[in-house]
């Protein structure tokens, strides 16, 4: 049996003041998406200068590079390699209400989202049939890969929550997340502004979730707290949150959905599809 370690935050009172996530997913590639691809490329081209560092820490991470209708320029999102042939992401990663993909290159085994690694264009996608870009439901998308990508160091898959984890919701646990987005709402021209990283966020429950963010928060999303002003960021839509095991296994829990509008470092907090609420949905298409 798979044991997760929660920890308390001892003696802290969390006050949000109410706010609304990214208004809602419609033209988030024109507003959101493609505007971070372009920043990513700008500042890889002059730090990477063709080097390219392995992706160790966090071997499940998927890039997303993505052709939209209409532009010349590609979006980006993050995904998260659940098997040799699929990678979960989120649905307005393939359509935003407004916008539309029509092709996406997935980037294993890098550290950087237009540099290095294996690029494999998948030959479908499966958006969950309920999925609404006005209020954020069930946003979460799977990608069917042609060939079976070959695991090694810096591409291996998530394992997906089972037995007692699939029943637990979190709540206290110190959670991974990770992403090709930026962690701040401050642009640098630093490597760690383009580089795959990650950081460490604590499950919070629905309800404080549901404080910030009202009704667009349901039961089958899973959020972590901004305190300290540390969260997923814009751009870092379809990454992987996960928790690590007592025996050392990484565990997919969440999906990155959305954030507040008003910044990343106000100490909102961030909010996911919610894995184990879409296993029955995920299985289906694996």
């Amino acid at each position: 049996m798979a044991t997760i370690v929660v920890l308390f935050l001892l003696c802290v009172n969390l006050v949000w003041v109410r706010t609304i996530p990214s208004e809602d997913f419609v033209g988030w590639h024109e507003k959101v998406g493609i505007k971070n691809a372009q920043e990513i490329k700008q500042l890889e081209d002059r730090i990477v200068g063709g080097t390219v560092a392995p992706l160790h820490a966090h071997p499940y991470l998927a890039g997303l590079l993505i052709d939209v209708i209409g532009f010349s320029q590609p979006s980006a999102c993050g995904g998260s390699l659940i098997s040799s042939t699929r990678v979960l992401t989120a649905a307005h990663c393939w359509s935003d209400g407004r916008f539309q993909a029509y092709r996406i290159t997935v980037v294993l085994g890098s550290a950087y989202l237009f540099h290095g690694g294996i690029r494999v264009l998948p030959y479908a996608i499966a958006l969950h049939p309920q999925y609404n870009a006005k209020t954020f439901a069930n946003d979460i998308a799977m990608l069917y890969l042609p060939n079976s990508i070959e695991f090694n160091q810096s591409i291996r898959p998530l394992i997906l929550p089972y037995d007692s984890l699939l029943t637990m919701d979190y709540t206290g646990v110190w959670a991974r997340a990770a992403g090709f987005g930026r962690f701040s709402d401050v642009i640098t021209s630093s490597a760690n502004s383009t580089i795959a990283r990650n950081v460490f966020l604590q499950v919070i429950t629905v309800q404080q979730c549901r404080n910030v963010f009202g009704s667009y928060v349901l039961e089958s999303n899973i959020c972590t707290n901004g305190y300290g002003g540390v969260g997923i960021c814009q751009g870092d839509s379809g990454g992987p949150l996960t928790v690590t095991t007592t025996d050392g296994q990484d565990i997919l829990i969440g999906v990155s959905s959305f954030v507040a509008r008003d910044g990343c470092q106000l100490g909102y907090p961030s909010a996911f599809a919610r894995v184990t609420s879409y296993m029955n949905w995920i299985r289906a298409h694996m």
